[in-house]
């Protein structure tokens, strides 16, 4: 079994999307581990992470470096970041989440990856946090709230001109009265004079009604 590089830091493993884990033995959350030409990688669900199922699907623009700077909106309990984690093994994530909940397993994670960093806040607020982030390379974004395209935005003061952006627009989060469609164009209409849509996808059959994109600043 030789794994198949499939973007930087990212594999096909056995024909399922992996990464090298930079924590040899240890779990960020329940992963499957699997060893391959005497490395250990961790298997990548995209049930599990919306950027997994996106690069399952078809992903074209993946601009995660070793030595990136990271700023994460919503990180929850850390899955996505944690393999974000080993792809930017010599850069930082800056993990964004309000819930306490979360955080508590969140910072199980950070624990054990040094370059991962939880802040506990509220994401529409950045000032509240901006003394500890530098400018990032890339700003990504899953978050359940009603006005996702502003937190953007807001946030994107953190992103370093023609950075990008992965932003994974919840249609039910901010109206279920409309079409997905419709609440999808309108976020990225919020967006247009600061950000260039350069690539967007559904995330079926591992997502409905979300919409993934990649931006970059202009």
């Amino acid at each position: 079994m030789h794994p198949k590089k499939i973007f930087e830091g990212v594999y096909d493993v056995d024909g399922k999307i992996a990464t090298l884990n930079s924590t040899p033995g240890k779990r960020a959350y329940s992963e499957e581990l699997k060893i391959a030409d005497h490395k250990e990688y961790r298997l990548w669900n995209p049930y599990r992470s919306k950027l997994s199922a996106a690069i399952s699907i078809g992903l074209r623009n993946f601009h995660f470096k070793n030595d990136n700077k990271v700023i994460y909106i919503g990180a929850a309990t850390g899955t996505t970041a944690s393999h974000i984690s080993d792809i930017v093994i010599n850069g930082r994530i800056y993990c964004i989440e309000m819930s306490e909940r979360n955080m508590r397993e969140l910072v199980k994670v950070c624990e054990l990856r040094p370059n991962m960093l939880p802040i506990l806040a509220d994401a529409s607020e950045p000032n509240s946090y901006s003394d500890y982030i530098e400018t990032c390379d890339v700003l990504y974004q899953d978050a359940s709230a009603r006005e996702q395209a502003k937190i953007l935005l807001s946030n994107s003061k953190f992103l370093k001109k023609g950075g990008y952006a992965y932003f994974v627009i919840k249609s039910q989060s901010i109206d279920i009265s409309k079409k997905p469609k419709e609440v999808f164009e309108a976020e990225l209409k919020t967006l247009e004079n600061d950000f260039e849509v350069i690539e967007r996808m559904g995330l079926e059959p591992y997502d409905r009604m979300h919409l993934f994109s990649v931006l970059k600043k202009k």
